[in-house]
């Protein structure tokens, strides 16, 4: 069984960038290009972990992550945050609102791997 990964991007080449890049790693790949939408999705598809972008349209990545926390379908699903947002500006209210990690856009798909699994780790404990 692969790891299911919703990925939260409203910017059409980051999204189909990113979403390659985990592919080629080996996980299955659920997209979804609003904050609406990516909570919506997770409510149906029950990903492993999700990677939220906090620039979206409609509500943001911080309130995405809100909500999915405040649903006990959701709240147990890892959110990483990937933004090009300054880390020093974003990782205190990511922190609040329930987020397991903050990767700085553009990152390596290594480093991508290692922080998904990090947080599967830390979630399985």
């Amino acid at each position: 069984m692969s790891i299911k990964v919703l990925i939260v991007e409203d910017h059409a080449d980051s999204l189909e960038i990113l979403a390659i890049q985990l592919q080629a790693l080996g996980y299955e790949v659920i997209e979804a290009t609003t904050g609406e939408e990516g909570v919506g999705k997770a409510q149906v598809y029950h990903p492993e972990i999700i990677v939220m972008d906090l620039g979206l349209p409609g509500i943001d990545g911080i309130e995405a992550t809100q909500r999915l926390k405040n649903n006990p379908q959701t709240t147990h699903i890892p959110v990483i945050a990937y933004t090009a947002w300054p880390e020093d500006k974003f990782r205190s209210e990511g922190e609040r609102a329930g987020m397991s990690d903050f990767l700085t856009k553009p990152t390596t798909a290594y480093r991508f791997k290692s922080t998904i699994e990090k947080c599967l780790k830390a979630r399985a404990n």
